[in-house]
């Protein structure tokens, strides 16, 4: 049987965790820091955890991560 391969768009952009979720960069920090809200910028520090529905589609890309 032969590898199966790991999304190579997967592999840069999300790691799981310990408890086996999907941890990924906020979204939507790139550009335009200006029209967003203080309380935005300041909540999308870092990172953050995969809602469920989220985590069904990039699993299956991800064959190999524990």
């Amino acid at each position: 049987m032969p590898k199966m391969k790991t999304k190579s768009s997967c592999k840069k952009r999300f790691k799981l965790t310990a408890s086996g979720r999907i941890k990924a960069g906020q979204a939507g920090k790139r550009h335009g820091m200006i029209k967003r809200s203080t309380k935005f910028i300041r909540d999308a520090r870092g990172t953050t955890v995969l809602s469920k529905a989220d985590e069904q589609i990039i699993k299956p890309m991800m064959p190999y991560a524990r």
